[in-house]
């Protein structure tokens, strides 16, 4: 073998053991399982966006008058279906912020359509609603768990890539921790419940 071979044969062993050390293959590995994480999120997100035009409808047909409630579920389903959901989102805390309280208002809207059917007897005993319902039920709890996973994906990344000597690496590649959810500015307050 000829000196350069030698050399680039040398260079790239060396290489190749400073990279295995440094944690590039898992940060790689790490954002991906974020990536995956928050992929799941918009999944379940998008079924209950889904569902929301299908008890809207069943509502109408009961609530003639509820129409501001049914306005403001309508506009918050655009809302969030309206925002561009990417790989940027979670590289970016702001657009972050401004997608987790889009989805804040959609459950505060749903929450108003779901007490519009407390004053509609007929409504609540509807089986299509109960099934809307029971599948609306089941995607908030498919939300949290999704939201969870996306919780303990990101604290893994991050606090991966702030130990050394990976933060050096992350800074090399241009990567960053990655943006957590965060309780809502009312989440603190106990909700006021009034039978007036």
């Amino acid at each position: 073998m000829n000196p350069m071979k030698k050399s680039l044969v040398a260079i790239a062993l060396v290489s190749t053991l400073i990279l295995s050390g440094c944690g590039y293959n898992t940060l790689q590995v790490k954002d991906e399982a974020v990536t995956a994480s928050w992929s799941e999120v918009q999944n379940q997100y998008q079924r209950r966006a889904d569902l929301v035009p299908n008890l809207v409808n069943v509502v109408k047909g009961y609530a003639k008058h509820e129409e501001q409630v049914l306005t403001e579920v309508t506009q918050a389903r655009a809302n969030v279906a309206g925002l561009k959901v990417d790989k940027e989102v979670l590289e970016d805390p702001a657009l972050f912020e401004k997608y987790q309280q889009a989805q804040a208002q959609m459950t505060s809207a749903l929450s108003r359509l779901i007490a519009v059917s407390e004053n509609y007897p007929d409504l609540k005993a509807n089986e299509q609603f109960r099934d809307l319902q029971v599948q609306l039920e089941g995607t908030e709890n498919r939300i949290a768990v999704a939201r969870n996973r996306y919780i303990t994906a990101v604290q893994d990344f991050n606090s991966y890539s702030r130990q050394f000597p990976q933060v050096m690496t992350a800074k090399v590649i241009g990567m960053e921790t990655k943006p957590n959810f965060s309780a809502e500015q009312s989440a603190q307050n106990a909700p006021k419940v009034s039978f007036d």
